[in-house]
Protein backbone atom coordinates (compact mmCIF):
# COMPACT_ATOMS: atom_id res chain seq x y z
CA UNK A 1 0.00 0.00 0.00
CA UNK A 2 1.77 3.43 -1.00
CA UNK A 3 1.93 6.33 1.59
CA UNK A 4 -0.89 8.95 1.89
CA UNK A 5 0.13 12.45 0.72
CA UNK A 6 -2.12 15.33 2.88
CA UNK A 7 -3.28 17.48 0.33
CA UNK A 8 -1.91 19.18 -3.09
CA UNK A 9 -3.03 18.37 -6.63
CA UNK A 10 -2.21 14.58 -5.85
CA UNK A 11 -3.89 14.05 -2.64
CA UNK A 12 -5.58 10.85 -2.52
CA UNK A 13 -3.72 8.63 -5.42
CA UNK A 14 -0.31 8.24 -2.72
CA UNK A 15 1.44 10.00 -6.17
CA UNK A 16 3.79 12.96 -6.15
CA UNK A 17 5.47 14.83 -9.29
CA UNK A 18 8.75 12.76 -7.82
CA UNK A 19 7.49 9.79 -9.19
CA UNK A 20 6.97 10.59 -12.79
CA UNK A 21 10.15 10.47 -15.16
CA UNK A 22 9.31 14.43 -16.54
CA UNK A 23 7.73 15.98 -19.21
CA UNK A 24 9.60 15.56 -22.09
CA UNK A 25 11.45 18.73 -24.03
CA UNK A 26 13.53 19.71 -26.90
CA UNK A 27 16.59 19.07 -25.69
CA UNK A 28 18.99 16.22 -26.15
CA UNK A 29 21.08 14.40 -23.72
CA UNK A 30 24.42 12.53 -24.28
CA UNK A 31 24.46 10.16 -21.09
CA UNK A 32 27.99 9.03 -20.86
CA UNK A 33 27.98 7.85 -16.84
CA UNK A 34 31.03 5.82 -18.03
CA UNK A 35 33.36 8.82 -17.96
CA UNK A 36 32.60 8.99 -14.37
CA UNK A 37 35.73 6.59 -13.73
CA UNK A 38 37.41 9.65 -14.93
CA UNK A 39 35.36 12.61 -13.26
CA UNK A 40 36.19 10.71 -10.14
CA UNK A 41 39.59 11.39 -10.77
CA UNK A 42 41.66 8.33 -12.67
CA UNK A 43 44.47 9.51 -14.91
CA UNK A 44 43.84 13.15 -14.21
CA UNK A 45 46.85 15.27 -13.77
CA UNK A 46 48.46 15.85 -10.29
CA UNK A 47 49.15 19.52 -10.58
CA UNK A 48 48.31 22.23 -12.85
CA UNK A 49 52.03 22.61 -14.68
CA UNK A 50 53.47 21.44 -17.85
CA UNK A 51 55.15 18.46 -16.50
CA UNK A 52 51.93 16.71 -15.55
CA UNK A 53 49.82 17.87 -18.17
CA UNK A 54 48.94 14.63 -20.83
CA UNK A 55 48.67 17.35 -23.64
CA UNK A 56 51.46 18.41 -23.14
CA UNK A 57 53.26 14.71 -22.91
CA UNK A 58 51.04 13.27 -25.82
CA UNK A 59 52.95 15.16 -28.66
CA UNK A 60 56.34 13.16 -27.44
CA UNK A 61 54.96 10.14 -28.02
CA UNK A 62 54.56 8.07 -31.22
CA UNK A 63 51.34 8.94 -33.28
CA UNK A 64 49.98 4.80 -32.74
CA UNK A 65 50.74 5.51 -29.15
CA UNK A 66 49.80 8.76 -28.35
CA UNK A 67 46.36 8.18 -30.34
CA UNK A 68 47.27 11.36 -32.46
CA UNK A 69 45.55 11.81 -35.54
CA UNK A 70 47.21 15.15 -37.12
CA UNK A 71 50.15 17.38 -36.13
CA UNK A 72 50.12 21.25 -37.10
CA UNK A 73 52.44 23.70 -36.66
CA UNK A 74 50.99 25.33 -33.37
CA UNK A 75 48.24 22.67 -32.45
CA UNK A 76 47.48 18.30 -32.91
CA UNK A 77 44.79 16.40 -33.15
CA UNK A 78 43.97 13.57 -30.86
CA UNK A 79 41.58 10.93 -29.94
CA UNK A 80 40.14 11.45 -26.37
CA UNK A 81 40.73 8.78 -23.99
CA UNK A 82 37.06 8.39 -22.42
CA UNK A 83 35.38 9.61 -25.46
CA UNK A 84 31.39 10.68 -25.22
CA UNK A 85 31.03 8.98 -28.88
CA UNK A 86 33.19 6.98 -31.37
CA UNK A 87 35.59 9.39 -33.16
CA UNK A 88 35.49 12.02 -30.42
CA UNK A 89 38.32 14.57 -31.17
CA UNK A 90 40.48 17.13 -28.92
CA UNK A 91 42.46 19.62 -30.84
CA UNK A 92 44.82 20.95 -28.47
CA UNK A 93 47.63 23.15 -29.27
CA UNK A 94 51.14 22.25 -28.32
CA UNK A 95 51.43 25.04 -25.51
CA UNK A 96 50.60 25.15 -22.05
CA UNK A 97 47.80 27.55 -21.48
CA UNK A 98 44.18 27.35 -20.08
CA UNK A 99 42.67 30.57 -21.51
CA UNK A 100 41.51 30.96 -24.96
CA UNK A 101 42.65 34.77 -24.81
CA UNK A 102 46.06 33.66 -24.09
CA UNK A 103 46.38 31.99 -27.25
CA UNK A 104 48.26 34.02 -30.29
CA UNK A 105 46.33 34.78 -33.26
CA UNK A 106 48.04 31.71 -35.45
CA UNK A 107 47.56 29.13 -32.67
CA UNK A 108 43.11 30.83 -32.88
CA UNK A 109 43.77 30.30 -36.54
CA UNK A 110 45.20 26.79 -36.43
CA UNK A 111 42.51 25.44 -34.33
CA UNK A 112 39.96 26.87 -36.35
CA UNK A 113 41.50 25.03 -39.53
CA UNK A 114 42.11 22.20 -37.51
CA UNK A 115 38.61 21.53 -36.22
CA UNK A 116 37.03 22.51 -39.90
CA UNK A 117 39.22 19.45 -41.11
CA UNK A 118 38.13 17.04 -38.09
CA UNK A 119 34.65 17.21 -39.40
CA UNK A 120 35.69 16.79 -42.63
CA UNK A 121 37.35 13.88 -41.64
CA UNK A 122 35.09 12.06 -39.13
CA UNK A 123 32.55 12.63 -42.15
CA UNK A 124 34.13 10.67 -44.63
CA UNK A 125 35.08 7.78 -42.52
CA UNK A 126 31.62 7.50 -40.70
CA UNK A 127 28.95 9.74 -41.71
CA UNK A 128 27.60 11.35 -38.27
CA UNK A 129 23.84 13.64 -38.58
CA UNK A 130 26.44 16.16 -36.65
CA UNK A 131 28.57 17.30 -34.50
CA UNK A 132 29.09 18.89 -31.03
CA UNK A 133 31.79 21.00 -30.80
CA UNK A 134 32.85 22.80 -27.24
CA UNK A 135 35.62 24.17 -25.38
CA UNK A 136 35.07 24.51 -21.93
CA UNK A 137 36.88 27.10 -19.80
CA UNK A 138 37.75 26.20 -16.06
CA UNK A 139 37.05 23.52 -13.89
CA UNK A 140 33.58 25.04 -12.90
CA UNK A 141 32.05 24.90 -16.73
CA UNK A 142 33.27 21.02 -16.85
CA UNK A 143 36.83 21.26 -18.40
CA UNK A 144 38.36 17.99 -16.86
CA UNK A 145 41.91 19.13 -17.52
CA UNK A 146 41.56 23.40 -17.37
CA UNK A 147 45.35 23.78 -16.99
CA UNK A 148 45.15 23.02 -20.92
CA UNK A 149 42.48 24.71 -22.91
CA UNK A 150 41.34 21.65 -26.20
CA UNK A 151 38.76 21.80 -28.47
CA UNK A 152 35.92 18.59 -28.82
CA UNK A 153 34.69 17.49 -31.74
CA UNK A 154 31.86 14.60 -30.75
CA UNK A 155 30.28 13.08 -33.55
CA UNK A 156 26.83 12.83 -33.26
CA UNK A 157 24.21 10.02 -34.61
CA UNK A 158 20.35 10.28 -34.41
CA UNK A 159 19.79 7.95 -31.73
CA UNK A 160 22.80 7.42 -30.00
CA UNK A 161 21.89 8.95 -26.39
CA UNK A 162 20.40 5.72 -25.97
CA UNK A 163 19.07 2.83 -23.39
CA UNK A 164 22.77 1.45 -23.00
CA UNK A 165 24.35 4.08 -21.23
CA UNK A 166 21.38 4.52 -18.66
CA UNK A 167 20.10 1.23 -18.06
CA UNK A 168 23.42 -0.86 -18.38
CA UNK A 169 26.25 1.66 -17.89
CA UNK A 170 27.40 0.75 -21.51
CA UNK A 171 28.83 3.17 -24.15
CA UNK A 172 28.41 1.68 -27.51
CA UNK A 173 32.15 2.13 -29.09
CA UNK A 174 32.38 -0.26 -31.95
CA UNK A 175 36.11 -0.20 -32.59
CA UNK A 176 39.08 0.23 -29.77
CA UNK A 177 40.91 3.62 -29.69
CA UNK A 178 43.40 2.36 -31.94
CA UNK A 179 41.87 1.27 -35.07
CA UNK A 180 39.69 4.40 -34.92
CA UNK A 181 43.37 6.67 -34.87
CA UNK A 182 44.36 4.94 -37.95
CA UNK A 183 41.09 5.25 -39.90
CA UNK A 184 41.10 9.23 -39.05
CA UNK A 185 44.93 9.50 -40.07
CA UNK A 186 44.74 7.78 -43.37
CA UNK A 187 41.65 9.75 -44.54
CA UNK A 188 43.43 13.20 -42.62
CA UNK A 189 46.19 12.22 -44.87
CA UNK A 190 44.34 12.05 -48.14
CA UNK A 191 41.17 14.16 -47.74
CA UNK A 192 42.87 17.07 -49.17
CA UNK A 193 41.45 19.73 -46.87
CA UNK A 194 43.82 22.30 -45.44
CA UNK A 195 45.63 22.07 -42.53
CA UNK A 196 46.85 25.69 -41.72
CA UNK A 197 46.59 29.67 -42.48
CA UNK A 198 48.95 29.03 -44.80
CA UNK A 199 48.13 26.52 -46.77
CA UNK A 200 44.73 28.86 -46.62
CA UNK A 201 46.14 31.77 -48.09
CA UNK A 202 47.65 29.75 -50.93
CA UNK A 203 44.14 28.23 -51.76
CA UNK A 204 42.32 31.61 -51.77
CA UNK A 205 45.30 33.11 -53.86
CA UNK A 206 45.40 29.93 -56.72
CA UNK A 207 41.23 31.24 -56.94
Amino acid sequence: MRPEHPGGPDAGNGETPRDHPGVPDAFERLWTPHRMVYVGGQDKPADDGAGACPFCRTPGRDDEDGLVVHRGESAYVVLNLYPYNPGHLLVCPYRHVADYTDLTAAERDELGVLTATAMTVVRAVSAPHGFNLGMNQGAVAGAGIAAHLHQHIVPRWAGDANFLPVVARTKALPQVLGETRDLLAREWATTGAPTSTADQATISEEK
